[in-house]
């Protein structure tokens, strides 16, 4: 099966695939703030004077659907992931997994819906992902860590390559030996990694694009070559850029013509990665 981009609506694309096709899936869903606000609901469709452009040169409009406060978002948001994790569930093979990328404002519901979804005994993990970057609020602890959930589709049997895993340095190497020290140990449930640098050779531009070894890690500990990896929230495309190192296939889904260019842009040179636009 060769890699895909899709543009179209994720849960749309999920209830068209058949039963137990993806090895791994990892999602970086839109983060639910909590911030008093008006968002907007838009979409977009096929338009010859639309303001964006899309694959091959087609045009896009922009319709506003309404607005809403952000004070409702909270069970609209568990509304909104509910059939897409149940479809996750369904395309999972019975050794994989899902790795679920949150922030703290909502990863208490949603450990809440993936534990209805998955199953309590299918929760391997939570993953803390922490950060020293950016403003610090003097009225609380400044947040700088994110969460990741980690399920599995069955609890006693997944892929997890321990061997694999990237090693870190010891912060007292003298104390463990040379042999040791050489080696590195193993990460522990919290990682210390720095966001994707302003003015680093990773960056796309796009605004919530999530680092490469963050995401390397994932793949290599989860998945074996020839596997197929999905994101149904695509962002940037940073699970694809680690697929084809790492010699995975994907799926990278999202309904953002944004974030469609900018993978396109990000995999020039790659016949092998199909590029679909969706109805």
């Amino acid at each position: 099966m060769a890699s895909k981009v899709i543009l179209a609506d994720n849960l749309s694309v999920l209830q068209s695939m058949p039963d137990a096709c993806i090895d791994l899936i990892y999602i970086d869903p839109p983060f639910n703030t909590g911030k008093q606000q008006t968002r907007l609901h838009l979409k977009t469709e096929q338009s010859e004077t639309g303001d964006r452009t899309g694959f091959q040169g087609r045009r896009y409009q922009t319709v506003k659907l309404g607005s809403r406060s952000y004070t409702d978002m909270y069970d609209d948001y568990l509304a909104f992931l509910e059939p897409r994790l149940q479809q996750a569930h369904r395309v999972l093979t019975p050794h994989g997994s899902l790795y679920f990328h949150i922030d703290y404002r909502e990863v208490h519901y949603c450990k809440v819906l993936l534990d209805q979804v998955f199953g309590r005994e299918s929760f391997i993990n939570e993953i803390i992902w922490a950060y020293d970057y950016g403003a610090r609020t003097r009225k609380k602890w400044p947040p700088k860590h994110d969460n990741i959930l980690w399920y599995a589709k069955d609890p006693q049997k997944y892929t997890f390559n321990y061997d694999a895993i990237d090693r870190i340095p010891y912060l007292s190497p003298g104390l463990v030996g040379a042999e040791k020290a050489a080696r590195g140990k193993t990460p522990t449930d919290t990682w210390w990694h720095t966001i994707v640098p302003t003015n680093g050779t990773e960056k796309t531009g796009y605004p919530t694009q999530k680092p490469l070894g963050i995401i390397r890690r994932i793949i290599t500990a989860s998945s074996n070559p020839g596997d197929m990896v999905m994101d149904f929230f695509a962002g940037s495309g940073t699970v694809g850029a680690v697929c084809l190192e790492l010699d995975r296939d994907f799926i990278l889904v999202d309904n953002n013509p944004q974030a469609f260019e900018v993978i396109k842009n990000r995999f020039t040179g790659c016949p092998e990665i199909d590029f679909i636009v969706g109805d």
